[in-house]
């Protein structure tokens, strides 16, 4: 790989705030697979951090791929604020 073919990456911060241990790595693992479909849709070499908000421990799974999806958008200039 040269320079300039970096991998997009994206970074997850689930805080205590979502819930405990187990709730917070079964949140990061939920959003890990969701944006791994989405990566291909974001410039070359990105790196996006996703941080999930209190209320994501209780979100299922359509919630939490509509919200990304959302901020996605947001990001890619594609959605009013």
């Amino acid at each position: 790989m040269g320079e300039n073919a970096s991998p997009t990456r994206a970074g997850f911060v689930v805080s205590k705030a979502v819930g405990g241990a187990v709730v917070r790595n079964h949140v990061k693992r939920r959003l890990r697979h969701l944006i791994r479909d989405r990566l291909a849709s974001l410039p070359p070499g990105s790196l996006v951090v996703v941080r999930a908000l209190p209320g994501a421990g209780d979100a299922d799974h359509a919630e939490l791929a509509r919200d990304l999806d959302a901020a996605l958008q947001r990001l890619l200039g594609g959605g009013a604020r």
